[in-house]
Order: C-alpha cells, then structure tokens, then sequence
C-alpha cells in the first residue's frame, strides 16, 4: 500500500489534481504480462463498445483449444473463418501479424521487461496495426508501468482542457500539457487515470 499511498502525495501537490483524487479515492488497477493475449484483446476491441468488444472476443476464444488462442493456431485458421467471429479482414490481418511477430521475434515479458516504456513503445509498433497509443494503453493498464503520459489521446487532451482551463490547440496544446505532467513524474500513469475519470464525471 505504500507505493499508492506515496503516489497519491505525490500527485496531491498539484492542487488541481488533489482534488479530484479526493473525489474518486484509490483507484485498483490490475496486472496482466502476457503481451501476446493483451495484444490481441487489444486490437479485437478497437472501435467498438466494451459489450461488443467482449462478445467478439468470447467468439475467437471459442475458436481455439481450451479457449486459449496461440500463435500457431491463428495462423492457420483462414480469414473467413475469423470473420465469422465478428471480426474485419484488417483486424485478422493485424491477429496474424501479431502471431507472427511474436514467433519470429518474442512477445514473452520476461525476456522485454528491462526495456524501458519508450524501448517497449518501438519495438511493438513494428507490429503493422499496433499503434503507439495500443501501446501506451498496454503499459498502463496490463504492465502497469508507472510513468506513461498519452499525450494523444483525446480523453486526457479533453480532460486537461477542462481540469487547467487550457484553451490551445494541437501543438501548443501539448506542449501545455507536458509541462503540467512534469510536475507529475515518475507517476503520470496514476495522474492520467484520474484525468480520464474526472472526464467521465464531467
């Protein structure tokens, strides 16, 4: 408990902050290492709402032996037979290369873990249809890597606007949001999590 207890006073410098973090409270996160399979959920729930994103995922799983998808499966199942699942012919396209990738090179976190967030962010971009913000996604919320700022992503743009008042675009909108996030170092993760869900209540 002391690590979120020391994040928490950490954040709650930044007066703006503290005061959503007083109004949401701890916020639980989860762990889940296995890249391969957060890869592949990844990609099976974009663009689509958390119900029919599960629903897609609950049919692909039943694809496969014991409900587990491996590489070596999804390659050899036919597209049509993943379309039949729910998913676009790009979407297989993107399950294939990810399988591939991670034959070829290695998708196994015990042999990435040293790599730091922005070494991880180039090497799972090679992957065609993972992007950096799929990637972002994957260190905060499944590697729970501590120190992650998105800086892209709409939610924490449109929240940021809000919570400091910004009134910038583009790049001068970013370049007002990494100083606001400095302060937040080495924590940006946590501080983002609250941003997106002081968004949510607003």
């Amino acid at each position: 408990m002391a690590g979120k207890d020391s994040q928490i006073l950490h954040l709650k410098k930044d007066k703006k902050l503290k005061k959503v973090i007083e109004q949401v409270g701890v916020l639980k996160t989860k762990k889940n290492e296995d890249l391969f399979i957060s890869l592949l959920s990844a990609i099976v729930s974009q663009q689509l709402s958390v119900k029919a994103a599960n629903t897609i995922w609950g049919r692909f799983e039943g694809l496969f032996k014991d409900r587990i998808p491996t590489a070596k499966a999804i390659l050899k199942l036919k597209d049509d037979k993943l379309r039949s699942v729910g998913l676009s012919y790009q979407k297989a396209g993107y399950l294939k290369n990810i399988s591939n990738f991670s034959l070829e090179q290695t998708l196994d976190y015990k042999l990435l873990k040293t790599k730091t967030d922005d070494e991880l962010v180039e090497y799972l971009v090679q992957i065609k249809g993972v992007g950096r913000w799929t990637v972002e996604m994957l260190l905060m919320f499944n590697l729970n890597r501590k120190d992650v700022f998105p800086k892209d992503d709409l939610g924490i743009q449109n929240g940021m606007k809000k919570l400091y008042g910004l009134t910038t675009e583009k790049k001068a909108l970013l370049k007002e949001m990494e100083e606001i996030a400095e302060s937040w170092r080495p924590y940006r993760t946590a501080a983002c999590m609250y941003i997106w869900r002081y968004k949510d209540t607003q």
